[in-house]
Parts: structure tokens; C-alpha cells; sequence
């Protein structure tokens, strides 16, 4: 088991609209594409309350290849994504980090 940690740095005031759109499309795409969250969280104390963390579990990194492109070019993906920034983008700056848990880690 794998774990991808992606951070998502939003443009000033947009964290509500990204918020809305993985509660309203993109949770729902990922379930149809079998795509797995393990959780989500907003920055309370901190340099910015601007950024999204979320963290992806993978068995993978062949699933995770297969799986996530299919979601990136799911056509209904693609209109919400431009729906959702028909305001500007959403998104600053996106990280990405491929995990995988040591020896002792709670999480295998």
C-alpha cells in the first residue's frame, strides 16, 4: 500500500469554491473511477489557512497511473473542472508526494 499526499495551494479566497467542488463532482468522480481518500484537511494554525492537504491511497503505482488518468480525462471532470473556474482558477500551486510507510508505521 502506497499513500499520495497532495497539497493544494488556492488563489486568494477560493478555498470555499475548491471545498464545493470536491463535496458537489470530484468525490463522486472518484468513487466512480474507484479512487480512495483517506481523509482531507484545511490548515487552522499555520503560514497559510489558504491550502488543502489531502491524502490518496493507492495499492499501486500501476492502479494509481490507470486510475487517476481516467478521472483526469473523465469528460464530466473536465466541464465541472471548467465550471468551477469560470471565476479564474482555483488552484495557486499543486504538490504531490508519493508515501510509503516505514517498518513501523501505524499505516500499511
Amino acid at each position: 500500500m502506497i499513500h499520495e499526499l497532495r497539497i493544494y495551494r488556492c488563489a486568494p479566497g477560493r478555498l470555499p469554491a475548491l471545498n464545493k467542488r470536491f463535496e458537489t463532482v470530484t468525490l463522486k468522480l472518484w468513487e466512480k473511477h474507484g479512487i480512495r481518500q483517506v481523509g482531507f484537511w484545511t490548515v487552522l494554525i499555520g503560514a497559510t489557512n489558504q491550502d488543502l492537504y489531502y491524502l490518496l491511497e493507492w495499492e499501486s503505482l500501476a492502479e494509481r497511473e490507470k486510475k487517476w488518468n481516467a478521472f483526469a480525462s473523465d469528460p464530466e471532470w473536465i466541464a465541472a473542472r471548467a465550471e468551477s473556474e469560470k471565476d479564474g482558477p482555483i488552484l495557486a500551486h499543486a504538490t504531490n508526494h508519493i508515501l510509503q510507510p516505514t517498518g513501523y508505521s501505524k499505516m500499511r
